[in-house]
């Protein structure tokens, strides 16, 4: 999903370099990516939550019972833990970007200045 956020983000930059194009139809497909990126995003911050109660969870049980398994426990978990977080900051600000974007295409659709800032 990494890629393909990156991928689009640099493909509508390059398309917002061009001086014409059908920006009607740019702008609706950009909130359509911009829906599926929403989605993802959502559901990335819910697995990343999730992950992160559950490490507080197990740190808490090392902290008062500590065995060798809920030690390998907590290890485990923040090693899937850090990548989580890696992604969904890259998906948040990447659609944060979009967003940006987005406001660029209207502004070329409309033939206007600022749209928002």
């Amino acid at each position: 999903m990494e890629k393909r956020i990156l991928n689009y983000r640099k493909y509508i930059d390059e398309l917002l370099r061009k001086t014409s194009a059908d920006w009607e139809a740019v702008s609706r497909e950009h909130l359509i990516q911009i829906s599926f990126f929403q989605h993802e995003r959502l559901i990335h911050l819910i697995v990343t939550v999730t992950f992160a109660i559950l490490e507080i969870i197990v740190i808490g049980l090392c902290v008062t019972a500590f065995t060798p398994g809920v030690g390998l426990l907590s290890i485990a978990l923040l090693v899937l833990l850090v990548p989580y977080v890696r992604h969904y900051y890259i998906l948040e600000n990447e659609v944060q970007k979009m967003y940006v974007q987005y406001d660029k295409l209207v502004e070329k659709r409309d033939g206007q200045g600022k749209h928002f800032s």
